[in-house]
């Protein structure tokens, strides 16, 4: 029978070549001779070394006669990271937490100096909020457009923008002399700053499926080593003609004391510019000048693949996004996880710092200071150390929905310390080992934005909507960064005020949400992993 089948490959009537003995189709004559040639080298023993390729080639065609040879053929294996595109990308990513946070250490030393309050210094807290928390508002509202522009135009030019935007506007926060002039320089910033989400798009589109949860773990360490260096530069290069009077002794320093520390933030933005324009390369598909530059033509987001004929090549629109429920998962877990993070986030400083007698700590502002750098210099070390390994090892849905959970016993923390200080009426050991286990289960937390990073990037539709995509994602977390602190320390302050729920009402809150988001992470589907 299998010798008929090989003679009959030759013999068929070249008039009539779909026409075979036994009345097979040209698949199945196809099939039987494959598999009459792998009997034929099995019982040879000279050609025993290449049985196993063959019948491995037999297997997968028997499986799925529709998948692509050339797809079968090629082993997918972990590719490695482009470390230089990478690196200059994570490089211009530092520019945001520098621009961003260096105002935070005399903002209100600032606000004092203006005269804007009166001379009632209760009134600091609520100008100094309104400058620090306009750069996010800004933000929020903006970031989808210059996300949507960049599916557009290409990544290359809205960072550009966003960077001169920047660097312009935090030279005009150090020559500022009146309020109305600190809180446009802000929203300048703000509104020109769509970096984050067009950025965290470059990064999806030089990866592929292999190494792309390897790259976001990268991006909470940036975040963590700016908020670290960011306020050591606002805080200590103020007044510089008060600290080094032989360096800056005009009165120009007189006259603008915060300009140094501005224009410090302005310089490294500026730096980042000349970087951009000059060593990074675009990586929208529709905008690169060849198929082989970064090698991107794998198809590689969520394991897409162009389609032949130019189809699918344009961004795809808002309306019909936000109506896709594979879309609205991701962006709804990443702006959820944002809220409770950065609600944590305001209440470990106000918490250490908040009297004994009122429910806090009463650490010193130094003290406090110590506690949150040390955690992002740790924080930044643990995410390149453990995440990647953690998602290779479980899987990115089973990482984010096990990080989440770890916020309870975070929150939990808050009034269980409380107790201990009442108790003690002093803070002794047993504190600085649960604020040591808050801060480290913090950084296990933190492992979530990494992977909610890879939840949304897969989740595009196509990679022409990735913009877009990291564009909606972005506008919800900047929001909760805009809301989220105002809001949680008022909670804070009304319940120990008015005593409710013991205190603690706003850890009541803060869990209600966590359970939200406990829910909604478990609507995340499972990751596919690229078979080896």
């Amino acid at each position: 029978m299998f010798s008929d089948l090989v003679r009959a490959q030759f013999i068929a009537p070249r008039g009539n070549p779909t026409h075979f003995p036994c009345g097979l189709s040209h698949l199945e004559h196809q099939f039987a001779l494959i598999m009459a040639l792998g009997r034929a080298f099995f019982s040879s023993q000279t050609a025993s070394r290449r049985t196993l390729p063959c019948m491995v080639l037999v297997k997968k065609m028997a499986v799925d006669e529709s998948t692509p040879l050339l797809e079968n053929l090629q082993a997918k294996t972990k590719t490695p990271l482009p470390k230089v595109q990478l690196g200059l990308t994570l490089f211009v990513l530092f520019s945001e937490p520098m621009s961003s946070l260096y105002i935070f250490p005399f903002i209100n030393q600032l606000i004092r100096e203006l005269g804007v309050t009166g001379g009632d210094d209760r009134k600091i807290g609520y100008y100094a909020g309104v400058i620090e928390s306009l750069f996010f508002v800004t933000q929020a509202l903006t970031v989808l457009y210059w996300s949507r522009l960049s599916d557009h135009v290409g990544r290359k030019p809205v960072l550009l923008v966003g960077l001169a935007g920047l660097s312009i506007s935090n030279l005009c926060f150090g020559i500022s002399r009146e309020f109305w002039a600190f809180v446009a320089s802000r929203c300048i910033a703000g509104a020109l700053n769509g970096n984050v989400g067009v950025m965290r798009s470059v990064v999806g589109e030089i990866t592929d499926t292999t190494n792309m949860a390897q790259a976001f773990t990268l991006v909470p360490m940036v975040f963590s080593v700016g908020a670290s260096i960011a306020p050591l530069i606002g805080g200590g290069l103020v007044k510089p003609h008060d600290r080094w009077p032989e360096l800056f002794s005009g009165s120009f320093w007189v006259r603008y004391p915060y300009f140094l520390s501005s224009a410090i933030s302005a310089s490294f933005t500026a730096f980042s510019f000349l970087i951009v324009a000059l060593f990074l390369k675009e990586s929208l598909p529709s905008k690169r000048r060849g198929k082989s530059e970064l090698q991107l033509e794998r198809g590689s987001i969520g394991g897409q693949v162009d389609t032949p004929g130019g189809e699918d090549t344009s961004p795809i629109p808002i309306r019909t996004l936000l109506k896709t429920y594979s879309v609205i998962i991701p962006i709804a877990n990443y702006g959820l996880l944002g809220l409770v993070d950065i609600g944590f986030f305001a209440l470990v400083p106000l918490f250490y710092a908040t009297p004994v007698e009122i429910g806090g700590l009463g650490l010193p502002p130094f003290t406090i200071g110590l506690i949150m750098m040390a955690f992002s210099v740790g924080n930044g070390l643990f995410q390149v150390l453990f995440t990647a390994r953690a998602i290779e090892r479980f899987g990115e849905r089973r990482v984010f929905c096990s990080a989440v959970l770890v916020f309870f016993p975070i929150i939990t923390t808050f009034p269980i310390m409380s107790w201990i200080v009442e108790v003690q009426k002093e803070v002794g050991l047993a504190i600085w080992v649960l604020i040591f286990a808050q801060l480290l289960l913090w950084a296990v937390v933190d492992m979530a934005y990494a992977v909610i990073c890879v939840f949304v990037t897969r989740a595009s539709p196509n990679k022409y909507s990735l913009g877009t995509m990291n564009g909606l994602s972005q506008a919800t977390t900047s929001t909760a960064r805009a809301m989220g602190p105002a809001t949680f320390t008022s909670l804070f302050a009304f319940s120990k005020e008015y005593n409710l729920l013991g205190g603690n009402l706003v850890y009541v809150l803060l869990l209600i949400l966590l359970c939200l988001l406990v829910f909604l992470s478990r609507r995340l589907p499972e990751v596919k992993k690229d078979k080896q």
